[in-house]
């Protein structure tokens, strides 16, 4: 096959005695046996995305191996000293349960300390939220964390978070990106100074559990407490090092865990995917909570950023929630307990996403709290509690299976998301009512939301090129009705316009360009298509609702949302 000369002076640089024996062998092997993969691995440097850079392990400039990373810490490296010129720069590395985690974690700690940086490296796995909270625990000016999330086991990752634990954003991860790219390989420092190496783990653990056992505790019973029984799973992952704990401490003793998938594997061996968006997941979890008659169910995902949550509902059957039901519930709680305390003042706020569901700017409105929606991903929520010092956040979330309760922690955090669903849990059971029996109220007090997400899987540069131009007559050719009804609004990310098609007026988007389209309907509902940012993906997000009265109304309801997203889906020609 013919190989663009581009890609071959990528291939022969890595033939160079820059890069190891090693290196150079598995390219000459791959140049004779299997010239595809080597146009793969090197069509492309890696990107950084909307949860970090993850890519596929392996050599070349497309893959996580010890020189792209080595490369990336190089010239965060030489960022960081230019930032701050006269200080002692300091940086925490965690990592995750994947394959060479640990390893890669190692090769980041070297390169800082080779460049006269002190390092904090967690001496085993550790969740991704304590590692954001670690970053201003430990006074670091940033932080990284090794994980491709809930990518599957050929996949790691390199997540880079700054002083305020948040996770990098405009302008400075442009101006490390290109920082970076100005780097040649051959200017990574290896060679480690391990008298700045320190490795750290039980006070930096006691400090994230107090933490957050203080933020996610609301004065429930001690009774109400042990009377909740769980049924929890941490897929392989790495919750299992601080989820126990946490709910121990909290006063939770009955925690039933999955003893098949408590040990951490990057193989993830009894799932398809170690995601808890996806139902199969929670498989083994569900068959535990029927077997033990648990109240709730929870699965994390491999580094214990996301959660699934599963429910009673009024029949006793257990059933999912998805990520929009899950942050709803839990910010209405938050929304109450402030309420009920007297913090409220209209200095507070929420955050979302511009994908998840309008229900959150209905409970912004009813409790006279801002709620400010941001691009997909919590770095965005975390930049909003950065910017906006005289407003206090109290929670916030995104359909994707996240949620943050506070600023103790700057990213999506399961921990402490986990310990504030059993609060939920445990008062409503206490009560005599349950969690489904809130969200359902929740319908009749704020509209019943409905929300349906698909993604479509395109791999490899053909991939990428599909879904490039999927984006791209969906621009040239807009619809101007779906499922009978006209859209009245587009709104378009990239060129940050905002277009009402009954008057034609134009207005700017005030947020920071991203590839998404945004169609209203006349109806109230919401089409969102999004290329994702971490995996090769294009997602569809689907917005339905109706004004209900009354709990009865709910199946007929259902129902007729149900059916208008089969429309909309069919319409598009997305099935």
């Amino acid at each position: 096959m013919h190989i663009e000369q581009n890609i071959l002076d990528k291939v022969n640089e890595w033939l160079t005695p820059t890069f190891d024996t090693e290196t150079q062998n598995q390219i000459k092997e791959m140049m004779t046996s299997s010239p595809k993969n080597l146009e793969e691995s090197f069509y492309k440097n890696l990107e950084f995305g909307t949860g970090g850079m993850r890519g596929i392990m392996g050599v070349g400039t497309n893959r996580i191996n010890k020189y792209t990373l080595g490369k990336n810490t190089q010239g965060l490296s030489d960022y960081l000293k230019k930032s701050f010129p006269r200080e002692e720069l300091k940086v925490v590395i965690a990592y995750d349960c994947r394959h060479n985690s640990n390893t890669l974690a190692k090769v980041v700690a070297d390169v800082f300390s080779a460049n006269g940086i002190k390092v904090f490296l967690f001496s085993e796995m550790r969740p991704t939220p304590e590692l954001s909270f670690a970053v201003k625990y430990l006074n670091c000016h940033a932080g990284i964390v090794l994980t491709a999330s809930h990518n599957p086991p050929e996949y790691n990752g390199y997540k880079v978070y700054w002083q305020d634990g948040g996770q990098l954003v405009p302008p400075q991860d442009g101006e490390i990106i290109q920082v970076i790219e100005n780097l040649k390989y051959s200017e990574i420092k290896f060679e480690a100074n391990e008298n700045l190496i320190e490795y750290i783990d039980v006070a930096v653990d006691n400090a994230f559990i107090d933490s957050t056992v203080a933020n996610a505790s609301f004065n429930t019973s001690a009774e109400a407490r042990k009377n909740l029984k769980i049924a929890y799973t941490s897929l392989h992952g790495t919750s299992i090092k601080m989820v126990p704990k946490v709910l121990e401490t909290a006063g939770y003793t009955d925690v039933n865990i999955v003893p098949e998938q408590a040990e951490p594997n990057g193989d993830f061996p009894t799932v398809i995917s170690p995601n808890p968006e996806e139902p199969e997941a929670l498989t083994m979890a569900l068959a535990l909570a029927e077997k033990i008659n648990a109240d709730i169910v929870f699965g994390t995902d491999p580094d214990s950023d996301r959660l699934g949550v599963a429910v009673r509902n009024n029949n006793g059957k257990m059933i999912l929630l998805n990520g929009n039901q899950t942050m709803t519930v839990m910010t209405h709680y938050l929304l109450e307990q402030w309420r009920k305390a007297g913090k409220l003042d209209g200095k507070q706020f929420i955050g979302s996403t511009i994908v998840s569901t309008p229900m959150m700017l209905e409970l912004a409105s009813a409790y006279n709290v801002e709620c400010k929606v941001g691009l997909t991903g919590f770095k965005w929520i975390a930049k909003f509690i950065k910017d906006f010092p005289e407003l206090k956040f109290i929670g916030g979330g995104e359909e994707s299976f996240g949620f943050m309760v506070g600023d103790a922690v700057r990213d999506k955090d399961a921990v402490g998301a986990i310990l504030l669903m059993c609060e939920i849990a445990a008062q409503a059971k206490e009560k005599g009512g349950s969690v489904y029996k809130e969200l359902q109220q929740m319908f009749v007090d704020f509209g019943f939301y409905k929300e349906h997400l698909i993604s479509i899987t395109k791999k490899g540069i053909e991939g990428a090129n599909q879904i490039k131009q999927m984006m791209i007559d969906m621009r040239e050719k807009p619809v101007s009705e779906i499922n009978g009804q006209r859209v009245i609004m587009v709104e378009d990310y990239q060129n940050s316009t905002a277009r009402n098609l009954l008057t034609n007026e134009l207005e700017t988007l005030s947020v920071p360009k991203s590839d998404v389209l945004i169609y209203y309907l006349e109806d109230g509902s919401k089409i969102c298509a999004r290329p994702s940012g971490t995996e090769p993906k294009i997602k569809f997000y689907f917005s339905v609702n109706a004004a209900i009265e009354s709990l009865e109304e709910i199946p007929a309801a259902e129902e007729q949302l149900d059916t208008k997203i089969k429309n909309i889906i069919s319409e598009m020609q997305l099935n």
